[in-house]
């Protein structure tokens, strides 16, 4: 059993990837109708994920043979499997932008250092780390992000606001069957940073550290490419600036989630007593997955191909 088994909570839920399919052709560059803000500040996530969740994989690559549970690794290995699958269809998205005007490589490149070389497979800056400790610190901000994440895939499967806004019915799928995986995995990075610690006195204080770097960083990264994506989109004329403002106009329609929301994951993540089995609803993410359109697409056609 995982430490977070150990000490009372939930068993997890098996994790595997699932084959999808999206079909990009008809979905427009502003796929929340009349709302570019609300639909940039989400298309931030394609810029930040593939390269990202390259990186989540390549970590815990290094890490597996840390791993001594065997319930974990299963896990583990299932998270790997769907976050390369997330950035791949990111990326698909990314290319669908391109081809309509909007060229998101003067930021995905700065993306690209930060994951690539930032946080590689070597301190930066000559920092006095051992490769141990360094990989420990690694797996801290993955844990601390993917709190992140789970809070955005449980608002996602929420957003009833979204669905008023009559968006783009291939983009919000992609967005709730990432999001429902998750839900799904919410609980894996945590756990194999609370593994990977063993019984280090320091683990809660660098997971504490992971948070208060992963946070901020994040924040300025999203505010970021949310005014690059508007200042470059070839739709609007003389092109927008983010702003708080139409940000929260957003949020008021339901478009987004709040800052509160965002912000409450931060005091939640940091009690001691923390696991992220509390968060979103699994229920709720794995009946989104039975039922999303890509992932049946993906399964018709594997059925069809053995059936032909």
């Amino acid at each position: 059993m995982t430490d977070a088994h150990r000490t009372g909570h939930p068993p997890t839920h098996p994790i595997a990837p699932r084959r999808v399919s999206f079909d990009w052709d008809d979905t427009p560059l502003h796929w929340i109708p009349d709302e570019p803000t609300a639909t940039h500040v989400i298309n931030v996530l394609h810029l930040l994920l593939p390269a990202g969740e390259r990186w989540f994989v390549k970590v815990f690559k290094e890490a597996l043979p840390l791993v001594r549970d065997a319930t974990l690794l299963k896990d583990v290995k299932g998270f790997m499997g769907q976050e390369a699958t997330h950035s791949v269809q990111h990326a698909y998205v990314l290319d669908h932008l391109a081809r309509q005007g909007l060229d998101t490589s003067p930021y995905t490149r700065h993306v690209e250092f930060l994951f690539d070389v930032l946080l590689g497979e070597r301190p930066p800056f000559g920092m006095p780390l051992s490769d141990r400790e360094w990989l420990r610190f690694r797996l801290s901000v993955i844990a601390a992000t993917e709190q992140f994440t789970a809070v955005l895939g449980n608002w996602v499967l929420d957003a009833d606001g979204l669905d008023r806004a009559d968006p783009d019915p291939v983009m919000l799928d992609l967005l709730r069957w990432h999001g429902a995986e998750e839900v799904e995995h919410r609980s894996v990075a945590f756990d194999m940073y609370e593994h990977c610690g063993g019984e280090d006195p320091g683990r809660y204080a660098r997971r504490a550290l992971g948070m208060a770097i992963t946070a901020p960083i994040l924040f300025y990264l999203w505010g970021w490419g949310a005014a690059h994506l508007l200042r470059n989109d070839p739709r609007l004329v003389g092109r927008m600036r983010y702003t708080l403002r139409r940000h929260n106009r957003a949020v008021a329609k339901g478009l987004l989630p709040s800052w509160r929301e965002l912000g409450a994951a931060v005091p939640r993540y940091l009690r001691r007593s923390y696991h992220p089995s509390r968060e979103g609803s699994l229920h709720k993410a794995v009946a989104y997955l039975a039922t999303s359109p890509g992932a049946r697409a993906a399964a018709g056609a594997i059925g069809r191909a053995a059936a032909s």
